[in-house]
C-alpha cells in the first residue's frame, strides 16, 4: 500500500502547474512553497555563496537561515521555503548576492 502524506487529514490537492527553474519545468502543487517543489523535483541547490561559490539551497525550511535565497521571476533574495510558488513562476540559480549587475 502507498501513502502519502496528505492521506491522514484527507487533504486532496488542486491539479499542479509548471513553474520553470533555470529553463527547466518543474512541477507545483497549489499551496506548495517553491523551495517544495524544487525539492520534489530533485533540485538540492539554487544559490551560490558570495565568496566561495558554493551551491546552497533548503537548510532551515523556516525562513530563518537565509540559506534558500533564490531569484524568482527577475527578483533576487527571495526566500524560497517562505514564497509560495504560482503557475509560470520563473526560478534561476541566484549567483552570491543577486546583484552582479551592481558590482565594481
Amino acid at each position: 500500500m502507498t501513502r502519502s502524506p496528505a492521506d491522514p487529514v484527507r487533504a486532496e490537492p488542486g491539479p499542479p502547474f509548471e513553474i520553470t527553474f533555470d529553463g527547466r519545468p518543474v512541477r507545483a502543487l497549489p499551496g506548495q512553497s517553491i523551495a517544495a517543489a524544487l525539492w520534489a523535483a530533485g533540485i538540492l541547490a539554487w544559490r551560490t555563496t558570495r565568496k566561495a561559490g558554493a551551491p546552497r539551497g533548503a537548510f532551515c525550511g523556516i525562513g530563518s537561515c537565509y540559506d534558500c535565497l533564490a531569484t524568482v521571476n527577475g527578483r533576487p533574495n527571495r526566500r524560497a521555503c517562505l514564497l509560495r510558488a504560482r503557475p509560470g513562476d520563473t526560478v534561476t540559480t541566484q549567483e552570491g548576492t543577486g546583484h552582479a549587475e551592481l558590482a565594481v
